[in-house]
């Protein structure tokens, strides 16, 4: 063996035995952001200077970062901890904003290894009920801070930061790894898709695939290794930080267009061929989801032709419940009608509180079915119902017709909260009862995606309390005046409205899963997950 081959293998060795005395911490790294009015593309970013009294990187400046409890199931949780308790700052001065990709790095000048789970919150102003910076009052762990340019935060290297925090802040402030168009496309398709509350998330795919095509067209230059990372990072972007609850389609639809823009790259064509059938399988994908619809829907109609038909169970009516609002389900229902023997059609619907997409879901098949040249022998009978009415609604059903926003091997299927009560009322009172999910593949969640099966979308609390409001409940204004209430207050008497739009429903408790294939089995959904799960490791897993 040389001297040479020697030394390395002795710092081999010594990498090693480091990595194995060091000590692992996971911690979140929170970042504030502060936009001017009128000004959403020239942000400042808050730095805090470590005081001396913290045990690492004294007097470097950095995000509000803290440890990740063993006990934290959520990071973000752990994020909003460590702004309460080292900023004073509560969700009544801060909104989320963004989370970033995790990665690892060690230190061995202090002998850690950290795993950084990197967040981006917007600090409130007088407008939107904030108090703006005023709200800031740190803890001793910082001796000050100030708002700083992020490209500035980014470009000077004389600024004494802790280690990697460049790094953490590119993965939540993508504007400035890429050009101006392409992060204005980018950052206003995640605004857009992160306020949509009513496209369904075959619907939120089309606008992201949309999203991402402008991006690429915005980032064209060498398709090179630096490119292709810029536009997975761009894809991770849009599953994580878009409308993450709703995200399973929109993560399988982006895969699917990685995969194939990975074999184009890999072809040997001149660079502007390869340029215009990148953006051409993406225009593919986007006109061959009307198809992926109808294909949806017509299985739906062979399910009800060999389970419900008047030559099999001599019904003539069929009766069918459901939840809040989909596209998929109401187009289904009228062309199922359509196409079946049957006379008479109940559809009974829940009002879906608070944004009462079932009312809107109704008003739709109703407007739908009488603009269509029916036969006076067909019959449509509507009947709405309260939420807490789902028992009731659900007496002598032959299906409960569930949407899916996101479908998981271990968790059952996501839809919108109020479907549990609901399948369970059903299965009680009508032990007959069908329970149907109507749901293209592509909602199927990978075993280990992007997507994070135990998200728990919080919205609004207001949107709960202004239905009150209208209806003149008494004592609301209390009510909100305890849920705006400040820290102080708060410490003997606290209000808090919960809004969660979304719930799961077990694999147990469905019957059938209908989708462009058919009839999906369960088995199927665990493979089809796994296989998801590869391909997420394939192009995000090792991504920085």
């Amino acid at each position: 063996m040389t001297l040479k081959e020697m030394a390395t293998q002795a710092q081999d060795s010594q990498r090693t035995q480091q990595s194995h005395t060091m000590i692992k911490r996971a911690v979140v790294s929170s970042f504030i952001f502060r936009f001017p009015p009128g000004q959403p593309t020239k942000p400042s970013v808050a730095l805090f200077k470590r005081s001396g009294k913290v045990r690492t990187y004294r007097y470097h400046l950095a995000p509000i970062s803290g440890s990740i409890d063993p006990d934290d199931p959520d990071p973000l949780a752990a994020a909003w901890r460590e702004l309460c308790e080292e900023t004073n700052l509560t969700p009544s001065d801060l909104s989320f904003w963004r989370t970033g990709k995790p990665f690892t790095f060690s230190d061995p000048s202090i002998g850690r290894e950290w795993t950084v789970h990197p967040f981006a919150f917007r600090l409130k102003d007088l407008a939107e009920g904030g108090q703006g910076e005023e709200a800031i009052r740190t803890d001793w762990e910082h001796e000050g801070w100030q708002w700083y340019d992020p490209h500035t935060v980014l470009e000077d290297e004389s600024l004494t930061t802790v280690p990697r925090l460049q790094d953490s802040l590119k993965s939540v402030w993508f504007e400035g790894t890429t050009n101006e168009r392409a992060g204005r496309a980018l950052a206003t398709g995640l605004e857009r898709l992160r306020a949509d509350h009513e496209s369904g998330a075959h619907e939120l795919t089309a606008i992201a695939l949309t999203v991402f095509r402008d991006y690429i067209v915005y980032t064209q230059n060498h398709l090179d290794a630096e490119w292709w990372a810029m536009i997975r990072m761009a894809a991770w972007h849009l599953i994580k930080n878009g409308r993450e609850s709703m995200g399973a389609a929109t993560q399988n639809a982006i895969l699917s267009v990685l995969a194939e823009i990975e074999d184009i790259m890999e072809q040997k064509t001149g660079a502007e061929q390869k340029w215009d059938r990148i953006l051409a399988l993406i225009d593919f994908h986007l006109r061959n989801r009307a198809d992926t619809a109808q294909q949806v829907k017509q299985s739906f109609i062979s399910y009800l032709q060999s389970h419900f038909s008047p030559g099999g169970t001599q019904k003539d009516r069929l009766t069918m419940l459901t939840i809040s609002s989909s596209s998929t389900i109401r187009d289904s229902i009228l062309e199922a009608y359509d196409a079946l023997g049957i006379q008479t059609l109940e559809v009974r619907v829940l009002e879906s509180r608070p944004l009462f997409e079932g009312a809107s879901l109704a008003s739709s098949i109703l407007s739908t079915f009488k603009s269509q040249s029916n036969s006076p022998d067909k019959h449509l009978r509507i009947t709405m119902y309260t939420d807490a009415s789902a028992a009731l609604a659900a007496k002598d059903v032959d299906i409960v017709l569930l949407g899916a926003d996101r479908i998981s091997a271990t968790k059952g299927v996501s839809n919108k909260t109020g479907s549990l009560p609901l399948v369970l009322s059903a299965k009680h009172v009508t032990p007959s009862v069908r329970v149907v999910v109507l749901s293209d593949i592509e909602k199927v969640n990978g075993t280990a995606g992007v997507i994070n099966d135990e998200l728990t979308e919080g919205n609004d609390s207001f949107e709960v309390s202004s239905a009150w409001r209208s209806d003149g409940v008494k004592g609301v204004q209390v009510l909100e005046n305890g849920m705006r209430g400040s820290k102080s207050e708060q410490e003997n008497s606290s209000v808090t409205v919960e809004n969660n739009y979304f719930e799961w429903v077990p694999l147990d408790l469905v019957d059938t899963f209908i989708c462009e294939e058919g009839v999906l089995e369960k088995d199927s959904i665990q493979e089809k997950s796994r296989k998801l799960g590869e391909r997420v490791d394939r192009y995000f897993g090792t991504l920085q």
